[in-house]
C-alpha cells in the first residue's frame, strides 16, 4: 500500500529533478493542480491514472521506485535492471513447479495494431523484487 506522506516526499524530488513547480508539473502530465495539492500535502493517494501519466512523461521514473520507494531515482539507464539478483536464484518450494521456458526463436504471434513498439516489460516478483526490460 503507497503510504501517502513518503509517496509526497518522491513526488517533491521529481520536481526539483525536473525543476518544476506543482503547478507546471500538473501542466506537463494533464492533471488538476488541486490534485497535485492533495498529493503534496499527503491528503490523497495517487490514483493509478496518475502513476500511469508520471511514469509515461518521465521516463527516468521508475514505477516501483514511484509507488514504494524502493529502486532508484533517475533510473541508472536504458539496460537491463534487476534488484537483487541473489533473490531470483533461490529454489522454488516443492509444490511449486518451474514454468516451462519458450525457445528464443520460438514465433508468438501478434494480433492488434502492428505499427506499436514495446517499450518497457516490469516483471514483478511475489518477493517485492522485479526486472524491467527497455527497449
Amino acid at each position: 500500500m503507497v503510504n501517502s506522506t513518503d509517496f509526497a516526499k518522491r513526488l517533491e524530488k521529481i520536481l526539483a529533478f525536473y525543476g518544476l513547480s506543482a503547478a507546471a508539473f500538473s501542466e506537463e502530465i494533464d492533471f488538476n493542480r488541486s490534485t497535485m495539492s492533495h498529493l503534496l500535502s499527503g491528503r490523497n493517494k495517487p490514483s493509478l491514472d496518475f502513476i500511469m501519466k508520471v511514469i509515461q512523461k518521465f521516463p527516468e521514473v521508475e514505477l516501483y521506485w514511484l509507488l514504494n520507494g524502493k529502486g532508484s531515482f533517475p533510473a541508472q539507464s536504458k539496460t537491463i535492471q534487476e534488484t537483487s539478483s541473489s533473490e531470483h536464484n533461490e529454489p522454488l518450494p516443492k509444490n511449486e513447479s518451474k514454468p516451462a521456458s519458450r525457445s528464443a526463436s520460438a514465433s508468438i504471434p501478434v494480433t492488434g495494431n502492428s505499427e506499436k513498439e514495446i517499450d518497457r516489460v516490469i516483471i514483478f516478483y511475489k518477493d517485492g523484487s522485479f526486472k524491467a526490460y527497455e527497449n
